[in-house]
């Protein structure tokens, strides 16, 4: 594996959340999702009841995670693209999930996994970057 491949999952590993991306009849559409790495594959956790895995199971899908809000002076930006297929996590790979969120849009969250299979990563850098407010005065 490149190197570059390694520092995205090092980089990915070290944050829960991410956006997958794909299309739903021709229409994009992105969902922020809880993520794990488990052999250089990443795991999704969403919830089921969005819908979402019927549209992204079986389809090619871009993956993105970043540090952007962090504050951090550094920041990173990696995209996973490859075919999502939902599956059933192992027990040891709920467990690295974490806690489930109680509720999703006021309704129990109800989780569904998909794993995705890499076909390519990329990871973008961006140094010394200027860090300002989050809301910008009218």
């Amino acid at each position: 594996m490149p190197t570059d491949v390694f520092r995205a999952i090092e980089l990915l590993s070290g944050t829960p959340y991410g956006r997958v991306s794909a299309s739903r009849r021709a229409l994009p559409f992105t969902t922020v999702t809880r993520h794990i790495v488990v052999d250089s594959r990443l795991l999704l956790r969403l919830h089921r009841g969005y819908e979402y895995h019927r549209a992204l199971d079986g389809s090619v899908v871009a993956y993105e995670a970043d540090n952007v809000n962090s504050g951090a002076r550094d920041t990173w930006s990696v995209q996973f693209t490859g075919t999502a297929r939902v599956v059933e996590p192992t027990p040891a790979e709920r467990e690295l999930f974490g806690r489930t969120p109680r509720l999703a849009d006021g309704i129990p969250y109800d989780a569904v996994f998909l794993r995705i299979e890499p076909e390519f990563v990329t990871l973008h850098h961006l140094t010394d970057v200027p860090v300002y407010g989050y809301a910008h005065p009218l």
